[in-house]
């Protein structure tokens, strides 16, 4: 495949290219060699794409939601055909497995397109009777949008953000990371493909700069942000200037309480899933395995058990499920982190180290005997690092699984139904798990408290983000006034 894009920015419906903006080194994490360089946008390229997006903005709202819908579902539908294009993109844009990409990342994406494209016509206000008067709503966008995106799901997030926003009427800015910037390209061609109007689905690049170029400009109207915590404050700051419209989706540290008559096998899967897939780079994982003193070796034993299912290698190749981490930069922070956990003296179960290859491997690895107050146990790694603590009574653990600034997440594996329910009632978090993990159908809504972000996407709730109401009064008879 030739991973050299067209051009670095889709404006309008077409490439747009202005080398004179800074180069963007695109690096296969697999190999470490740079598979395409493009340009961050340079300040006219910038006012091209809003130009463009405000322009387009007016038809675009002016379709009825069916019109609009039908669009977002025949782009769902190439998305699908193109699945297999897309993941291997995917693969090289984040150096994920294809194992995984071909089934999580582009249809994810489809399936958003899909969800809101079925959505868009019931997009509706509603009717107030008040005697013979009356009030009736209208549910319109909110204008321009700029969505700001995180390297580990280039392709899903794109979608994530555009979908729900095209749908209400919105157009959209997207600017992917600088780490993962080949993906959202073939999101915004598809789009113009499926018969998304020039100007509606926009792409550039860049670096930071860019991104508050975006957010300051008096044209944008909401702000849709994937990040870390200290760039969510920032985008929230410029962003507030304006009374811009705002959501926010930050990190976690999220805890996975696993009780004595959880099913052992199932809970470790859970762990897996939330420590390991994507080499661990998942907003949402469950880092913080709280498990019950009484199952505590067990599960040790029976999850180093499975870790040697690892198969590690070419992330192209179809059987290997595990693969390099994103950059050599992100390589580095979980590497220091590894390095702080066994300096706090938490118990080094298994992995730790960087795999002598070429390219950004490190071992899945697993510490136990951490405490509460380890570095480990509190700063979001974004790496594929799992710290089991130990724990004896529910009473005892609930507050211990809220201790933590972040509320993006929440697990719990237990046979008792009751318990669990109680479980996710008291845990501080948005998106909570019974007896799984990290699953994220469009269907259900996902988003995080505290400082893990604001607002929600897909489901129902991101319409209400991507939407304002306007009331109407209106009056059937005589007004009376005071004079």
């Amino acid at each position: 495949m030739n991973t050299q894009p067209t051009a670095s920015h889709f404006i309008n419906g077409a490439y747009v290219e202005d080398k004179s903006g800074e180069e963007i080194p695109v690096i296969y994490p697999a190999t470490g060699e740079v598979i395409a360089t493009l340009y961050a946008a340079t300040p006219a390229i910038i006012e091209q794409a809003l130009a463009a997006a405000e322009a387009a903005q007016k038809e675009w709202a002016s379709w009825t939601g069916t019109e609009r819908g039908r669009v977002l579902r025949r782009a769902a539908d190439i998305m699908r055909e193109r699945n297999h294009d897309l993941s291997v993109l995917e693969t090289f844009d984040t150096g994920k497995p294809y194992q995984e990409t071909s089934v999580v990342d582009a249809t994810s994406g489809a399936d958003a397109l899909e969800y809101f494209g079925g959505l868009a016509a019931a997009i509706t206000g509603e009717h107030i009777q008040l005697g013979e008067n009356f009030v009736y709503t209208r549910r319109e966008p909110v204008g321009l949008c700029v969505g700001i995106g995180a390297w580990n799901y280039p392709t899903q997030i794109a979608c994530w953000k555009a979908a729900p926003a095209l749908a209400c009427g919105n157009t959209m800015v997207f600017k992917p990371s600088e780490t993962t910037p080949l993906c959202a390209l073939k999101v915004a061609e598809i789009l113009f493909e499926a018969g998304a109007p020039a100007g509606v689905y926009n792409v550039i690049q860049g670096y930071g700069a860019v991104g508050a170029a975006l957010v300051t400009d008096r044209r944008v109207d909401k702000v849709s942000l994937t990040g870390s915590v200290p760039t969510g404050r920032k985008v929230y700051a410029a962003a507030a200037e304006g009374i811009r419209h705002v959501t926010m989706e930050l990190g976690g540290k999220s805890p996975l309480v696993i009780f004595d008559d959880a099913n052992l096998e199932n809970a470790v899967s859970g762990a897996i899933l939330g420590n390991f897939y994507s080499s661990g780079q998942v907003c949402s994982n469950g880092t913080r395995v709280f498990v019950q003193s009484g199952i505590k070796d067990a599960f040790l034993e029976r999850l180093t058990e499975r870790l040697k299912g690892v198969k590690m290698g070419d992330p192209q190749d179809p059987e290997v499920n595990y693969g390099p981490m994103v950059s050599e930069r992100q390589l580095g922070i979980v590497e220091g982190f590894i390095e702080k956990g066994i300096a706090e003296g938490a118990r080094l179960v298994t992995g730790g180290k960087r795999v002598d290859r070429p390219g950004f491997y490190i071992e899945p690895t697993v510490f136990a005997d951490v405490t509460d107050e380890m570095t480990i146990a509190t700063d979001e790694i974004f790496g594929p690092v799992m710290s089991v603590l130990s724990f004896e009574t529910e009473e005892e653990v609930l507050p211990r699984a809220n201790a933590t600034e972040f509320g993006l997440s929440a697990g719990v594996f237990t046979a008792d139904l009751t318990r669990a329910h109680r479980m996710v009632a008291g845990f501080e978090a948005g998106t909570c798990y019974i007896n799984t993990y990290n699953d994220a159908p469009v269907e259900a809504p996902f988003g995080g408290s505290k400082l893990s972000g604001v607002g929600r996407e897909n489901s129902k709730a991101a319409i209400e983000h991507y939407s304002q109401i306007k009331g109407v009064f209106v009056r059937m008879g005589d007004l009376e006034a005071p004079f």
